[in-house]
Parts: C-alpha cells; sequence; structure tokens
C-alpha cells in the first residue's frame, strides 16, 4: 500500500505535459542520434565529398546546432512552447529530407543545379538551426511540468531518456543501412520528424505559466547580455577550455566510424558508437553519487583525465573488444564530469544573469564538435589513409585530452584558488 500511494504521489507531481514531451524527446533522439551515426559516412561515402569535407561539413552542422539554443529560449519566451517545437520538427522534416536527397538518384539534378557543396552546407545549416529550438523547449517543459521538489527526477527521467535515444538511435540506422541504403537512414530521421510534427499539433499542450514569471526579453537584450558574458574572460575562458572534452567526445561519430571499418574491419560501426551511451545508463547513477563528494573542478578534471585515457587504451591493441573497453572508459569520465559542469556554471553566474550563463554552457559543445570535424578529416587521411598508423590518432586525441586536463588545474590554481 505504501509503494502505491508513493507511486500515486509521484505521478501527481508531473503534469501529463511532462510525459508528452518527454516521449516527444526519445522519438527526436532516436532520429538525431541514427542521422549523427552516419553522418560523416554518408557524407564522405555516398555524396561524395571524401573525408575532410565531410568532417568539416559534420562540425559545421553540429556548430550550429550547439550555437543556436543561446538565443533560442528568446523564440520559446515570445512564440510558446508548441509553436517552437513545431516550427524545430518542420526543419528537421525538411532539412533530414534534403540532406538524404543528396544521395538518392533522383536528388543528383537539383544537387548539380545548386552546386552539391553550396547545397549541403545549406540544408545542414537549415537543419541544424531548426534542431537547436527543441533544447530550450523540452528542458524548460520539464522545469514548468514538474512539482519543485520532484524537479531533479524530472531532469533524470529527462536525461535518461536522452541516452537511451543515443543507444537506440544508432542501432536503428544500422537496421536502415544495411537494408535500404544509408541515405535512407535520413529520409527515416525525416520521416519520424514529420510524425513529431503531427505529434506536437494535437497532443502537446502549452505548459502554464507561473504568476510570477517575468516578461520576456527582447532579442537586442539578449544580444546585449550575451555581449556583457563575453566580457567575462575568465569565465569565457574556462568554457574554452571545456571544449577540450567535446574534441575528443566528436570523435566517437566523426573518425571512430572509419576506424572500426578500415582497421578493425567491423562493418557494423553504428552498434560500437552506441557502447557511450549504454555505459552513461548503467553508470550515471553511482558515478553522480561519487562526483557530489568531489568540488566540481576537481571531478571535472578527474573527468577529463579518465577520457584521455581512453583513447590510450586504443592504441593499445587494435581490436573491437579494446575499442568498447575504451569507449566505456570515456563513458565514465563524461559521466563523472557532466552533472558539476552545468553545477559550476550556475555557480559562475550572476543571479540575474543565470539563463544567459546556462545558455553559453552549450558553446563548449559547439566549438568541440566543430572543431572535431575538421580535425577528424585530417586524421583520417593522415594516419588511416596515407600513413596508415592509426595509433597516432588516438595519441593526437589523447593528447588534446591530457593538455585540457593541465589546463583545468591551471586554471583551478590560478584563477578559482587565487580569486577565493
Amino acid at each position: 500500500m505504501a509503494f502505491t500511494d508513493k507511486l500515486k504521489e509521484l505521478r501527481a507531481g508531473f503534469l501529463p505535459t511532462f510525459w508528452t514531451a518527454n516521449v516527444i524527446e526519445l522519438f527526436e533522439r532516436f532520429a538525431f542520434y541514427a542521422s549523427k551515426a552516419v553522418l560523416t559516412v554518408y557524407l564522405a561515402t555516398k555524396a561524395g565529398f571524401g573525408v575532410q569535407t565531410a568532417g568539416t561539413m559534420a562540425g559545421t552542422f553540429s556548430l550550429f546546432l550547439w550555437s543556436f539554443p543561446i538565443i533560442a529560449g528568446v523564440f520559446v519566451d515570445r512564440y510558446g512552447f508548441k509553436k517552437t517545437l513545431a516550427a524545430c520538427f518542420a526543419f528537421f522534416t525538411i532539412g533530414y529530407f534534403l540532406i538524404g536527397l543528396a544521395g538518392l538518384e533522383y536528388g543528383q539534378a537539383i544537387t548539380a543545379a545548386i552546386g552539391r557543396t553550396t547545397y549541403m552546407y545549406i540544408v545542414l545549416i537549415l537543419t541544424a538551426i531548426g534542431g537547436s529550438l527543441i533544447k530550450p523547449c523540452i528542458v524548460g517543459t520539464v522545469a514548468k511540468t514538474s512539482k519543485p521538489e520532484i524537479q531533479s527526477l524530472g531532469y533524470s527521467i529527462y536525461y535518461t531518456l536522452v541516452n537511451f535515444g543515443g543507444a537506440i538511435g544508432p542501432i536503428l540506422a544500422l537496421q536502415v543501412r544495411e537494408g535500404l541504403g544509408i541515405e535512407y537512414v535520413l529520409i527515416m530521421s525525416s520521416f519520424t520528424s514529420l510524425l513529431l510534427f503531427v505529434g506536437t499539433l494535437f497532443f502537446y499542450k502549452e505548459p502554464p505559466k507561473a504568476e510570477d514569471e517575468k516578461p520576456q526579453s527582447s532579442l537586442s537584450k539578449v544580444f546585449r547580455d550575451m555581449l556583457t558574458v563575453f566580457t567575462n574572460g575568465k569565465f569565457i575562458l574556462f568554457l574554452v577550455i571545456f571544449s577540450g572534452f567535446w574534441i575528443m567526445f566528436w570523435q566517437i561519430f566523426y573518425s571512430f566510424p572509419f576506424y572500426i571499418t578500415e582497421v578493425l574491419k567491423f562493418p557494423r560501426f553504428e552498434i560500437l558508437e552506441t557502447v557511450d551511451a549504454w555505459s552513461i545508463i548503467l553508470l550515471s547513477v553511482p558515478l553522480t553519487a561519487l562526483a557530489k563528494r568531489l568540488s566540481p573542478i576537481t571531478a571535472m578534471t578527474l573527468g577529463f583525465l579518465i577520457a584521455s585515457s581512453s583513447w590510450l587504451l586504443m592504441a593499445a591493441a587494435p581490436t573491437v573488444t579494446v575499442a568498447i573497453f575504451a569507449m566505456a572508459l570515456f563513458a565514465v569520465g563524461e559521466a563523472l564530469q557532466a552533472p558539476r559542469f552545468y553545477e559550476y556554471v550556475a555557480s559562475l553566474a550572476p543571479k540575474e544573469q543565470v539563463g544567459t550563463y546556462m545558455g553559453f554552457a552549450f558553446l563548449p559543445i559547439a566549438i568541440g564538435s566543430f572543431v572535431a570535424g575538421v580535425l577528424s578529416g585530417w586524421l583520417v587521411e593522415t594516419y588511416l589513409r596515407q600513413s596508415m598508423n592509426p595509433n597516432m590518432m588516438w595519441f593526437t586525441l589523447s593528447g588534446i585530452g591530457f593538455g585540457s586536463t593541465v589546463l583545468m588545474l591551471l586554471y583551478n590554481v590560478f584563477i578559482v584558488k587565487r580569486k577565493a
């Protein structure tokens, strides 16, 4: 009886829109990570751009995707959650389809008329701009539809579903790629987005506004606040240092697939791309509990150190088993630092600018993903195709990680402790 009462109390803590938004997020992550799993390989092979250009294109896509959430909240405030979310899926539906069109026979005339490179950059950026709208929509819905006393549980449910999307999306991509062709993974993501567009219109209800909710900020005020943040040199320095982690992370989707197929001779590369997400799902609770005992800087630095070491493990032996263990070890580092990062950013923000500063928390992902895309093309061409020395790929990535770890330590000693 006590358990039943507790379950009823738990369900009463969330409005129905909370569950609608999380189901929408789960299927959106299926579509996103399915496309992300194959994007670089698709651009390099089926779309015919080659590894170097494909890496730069994928990095540009992620740069726009993760930069725009800084200002996307303004559109949520102005037009509401439902309209913004519907716009996101409209962009995704069109964008994913147009990306996949470049790999279809009847799309060749269209891409040739515009110019293949120009066409692909346009449709990638279009897709990324639409995709950037989903973060403030879903996270904002979780905040508005959860009672304060269980809001942390609401975020936990949200992040768990995000990781399930990251784990299952690439597996769906594998089935479609092997059954129909790699270009149809993008078509599948487009069709999924279309269903989510319809589902949003019919099932998603606008969250209620709080009585003490502040009036919306104008776009000009958002830009003024952004400029103010850029004048905080110490904060921006921290974000730039932290982008080193994301340079490593995005190699799981950029250079890792080429290593799996060309060196390990394992054609089902999507399966190994899911190891990080599955490990996060299994390890996040105990590792988050462990990280709470450490200071934020210590937890983040330790996470950097462990993640950097995973690439050395990859260089130790070119086997699928070692690659799996390396990705699991990387996930340990990720799970240690991720929750403390957002806590640390919030602690640095002035009370009147918490929202703006939290928007800037996406900046390291944007910087890291773009640099990772450009870097991945060079790594694959140089160490897989020319010198055939794949270990140097992993030594380079671990060097970036260890360098970022040292910079984090120096930042802690000369800026954090000195300020304290």
